[in-house]
């Protein structure tokens, strides 16, 4: 007769009950789901109501519901799920009360940058922009996680490629972001964007396919649809839009320019395996890459970059990220250049981060 397995052992064979804890903003949430997905196994999504002026919860560090609004969000009852995905500062506190809550059973996988310290979450999933310290907990990728593979753009490409036949190829998709930090992205920048890249489009006799994003300025946006110096197809971004042809945009190019603010389009763009030219919303001091020869009256004014910037200058690391910090590793790995730079021919190793979280996440069962 065989003998009955033990606990642990029955715990181990099954496979694991998944929350996703969902985050409050749509980049996080992105990357929180696209783990999710990549680890394979069966996950629930528990969306949360905050209650607007609960900080204590937050500030000390606590595992409570305080900050919850319990009736208009998601219930979180027994059975404790053993696996918390997740991203936040308001989710931190109710992800340490359900591990309470299980005993301590529950492990806990943050992705991004915690406010809390490291030992108090069982993995956290993070880039250099948030410049955290080296821990056991802590995995640095270089970018942030997504759901992009060949597959995805094969299928993505076929989808669009009726809508962009009658524009010349090779196609240079240009996606722009917004303000982010120090940097700002405005009527300026975005005259740039667009001179760099019909110069680039002009010299692969190409096609641009230009996409603004939900953080695009109006005014940014308005410069970027008067583009006519070459083919081009332009989509102005709206909420909730099934017909957004972004995925299509990067399915089909050859090339593509992203502006540099935006780490997730720069994560996307390199999934693709594609050359990724950066640009610098910024010049001369302001810019994000130094040195740099472009004089400062070529910028947007916009008083709460200031301000961050000297934040970053002379306040705690952990109130301000550093997105510069990601551009660097992609220029030394040849990922990406600058747009107006030279791109290497140098073979690229494929993105790896995704797989790379997946398999500590399940290194931790």
């Amino acid at each position: 007769m065989k003998a009955a397995p033990s606990p642990n052992s029955i715990a181990i064979a099954a496979e694991p009950a998944v929350w996703v804890i969902a985050p409050y903003r749509q980049g996080e949430l992105t990357q929180v789901l696209a783990l999710a997905e990549g680890l394979g196994w069966h996950y629930e999504v528990k969306t949360l109501s905050y209650k607007k002026m609960e900080w204590r919860s937050n500030l000390f560090r606590g595992d409570d519901l305080r900050g919850v609004q319990r009736l208009q969000s998601d219930a979180l009852t027994a059975p404790w799920p053993d696996l918390l995905l997740t991203s936040g500062l308001r989710n931190e506190p109710v992800c340490r009360w359900i591990k309470s809550q299980s005993g301590g059973r529950t492990r806990i996988v943050h992705i991004g940058k915690p406010w809390a310290d490291s030992d108090y979450f069982d993995l956290v999933v993070t880039t250099p922009q948030y410049r955290l310290p080296p821990h056991a907990n802590v995995l640095q990728n270089d970018l942030t996680l997504n759901s992009i593979d060949g597959d995805f753009l094969q299928a993505q490409a076929q989808r669009w490629q009726p809508a962009f036949k009658h524009l010349p190829r090779p196609y240079i998709a240009v996606m722009a972001g917004g303000n982010s930090g120090p940097f700002t992205f405005g009527a300026k920048a975005a005259s740039r964007l667009v001179a760099m890249s019909t110069a680039l489009a002009k010299e692969m006799g190409g096609s641009l396919l230009i996409s603004s994003s939900s953080r695009t300025p109006p005014e940014a946006i308005d410069i970027l649809a008067s583009e006519q110096a070459v083919p081009q197809h332009f989509y102005r971004w709206r909420a909730g839009d099934s017909d957004n042809p972004y995925y299509g945009y990067l399915g089909l190019a050859d090339a593509v320019v992203v502006s540099a603010d935006s780490i997730s389009m720069l994560s996307e763009a390199c999934a693709t395996g594609k050359p990724v030219y950066m640009f610098d919303p910024g010049a001369g001091k302001y810019a994000m890459r130094q040195p740099n020869t472009l004089r400062d009256e070529g910028n947007d004014f916009r008083l709460t970059a200031l301000l961050y910037g000297a934040l970053m200058r002379w306040g705690a690391q952990r109130l301000s990220r550093d997105i510069t910090l990601v551009h660097q590793r992609l220029i030394d790995s040849d990922r990406a250049v600058w747009l107006g730079e030279a791109f290497t021919d140098q073979a690229v190793e494929p993105v790896a981060d995704l797989s790379r979280a997946v398999s500590r996440i399940k290194a931790l069962f």
